[in-house]
């Protein structure tokens, strides 16, 4: 775990550049990573915003072999976070097993989907993936997508029992349970926001940092906002919560990664194409997205 002590700041959840067949397109991808890199951010692969849940077990080992291999010749060192979660106990085992052996810094792991696990339960699933590797382990709470939610005692038990869990991404919006989290976890514990808008309030209480949608198209604001509060400049880290809002919602204004793939092919970084069941926003809301980059200067057009 010798590189804990980079889980701040901002991990880009970063999204996952398809050819026109929708196979993973490498040379982009490592493209993408250096560009994350140079910005300053550690990289989560395989995330919900890389599209996960509709890549296959060897297209998620590609995509980790990949990640790993250009961090590997970056100068940076950054951290390599590996979305190895699954709805099944022992698919989620195989794949974080993986990303230990090649070299991952550690593995978010997500709250069992569609099974809809009680709590118990969900101690007995975090657990067998914990004693099954040694890499530090980011729990991901997501309630919105999972159908579930981890509640601050199961957090807090799995936090307590488990070294190598040691985190925790939090997207359930809400802040009287995160201020429960992290009053009811140790005090090295690593609270990171799941949600861009939320970042600043998590931070005030505080949160290291964010996994980060929109540092696919802004790395290194994100990285500057982030920076920001961790530096206790919170006068200016309001401002840029105030400046950077607008972007923070457009990008979630239809289901994540489709926004925020659509503003990174308007502004030359990625093309918006995404695997079905996801497709690019309808045209009302593409104009949407449009107007909030052009406010920002992130476009001209």
């Amino acid at each position: 775990m010798a590189k804990i002590d980079k889980l701040n700041n901002v991990i880009t959840a970063m999204i996952t550049p398809f050819n026109e067949d929708l196979s993973i397109d490498e040379e982009k991808y490592r493209e993408f990573i250096r560009f994350q890199i140079e910005n300053d951010c550690q990289i989560l692969t395989m995330g919900t915003t890389g599209e996960s849940a509709t890549l296959s077990h060897e297209e998620h080992h590609k995509a980790m072999d990949i990640a790993v291999d250009e961090a590997q010749r970056s100068k940076k060192t950054p951290f390599v976070l590996a979305g190895a979660g699954s709805n099944s106990t022992k698919e989620a085992v195989s794949l974080s097993q993986y990303a230990e052996k090649i070299g991952a810094d550690g593995i978010l792991q997500v709250v069992p989907y569609y099974n809809k696990p009680v709590q118990h339960s969900l101690i007995d699933h975090f657990s067998a993936i914990a004693d099954s590797v040694s890499l530090p382990i980011i729990l991901y709470n997501v309630p919105s997508r999972t159908g579930r939610n981890l509640e601050p005692e199961t957090i807090s038990k799995l936090a307590y029992s488990k070294d190598n869990i040691v985190g925790i991404k939090c997207a359930s919006g809400d802040i009287d349970q995160i201020t429960k989290i992290i009053k009811t976890t140790p005090d090295d514990f690593i609270v990171l926001s799941g949600d861009d808008s939320m970042t600043y309030h998590i931070m005030a209480l505080g949160g290291k940092g964010v996994i980060s949608v929109a540092s696919n198209i802004i790395p290194l604001k994100i990285f500057e906002f982030t920076n920001t509060m961790l530096n206790n400049d919170w006068k200016k880290a309001r401002d840029m919560q105030l400046e950077l809002y607008a972007l923070f919602k457009v990008l979630f204004i239809e289901t994540n990664p489709g926004p925020v793939k659509f503003a990174a092919e308007i502004m030359g970084i990625m093309d918006k194409r995404m695997r079905m069941p996801l497709t690019p926003p309808l045209e009302t809301n593409q104009k949407k997205i449009i107007e909030v980059l052009e406010n920002l200067n992130l476009i001209q057009l």
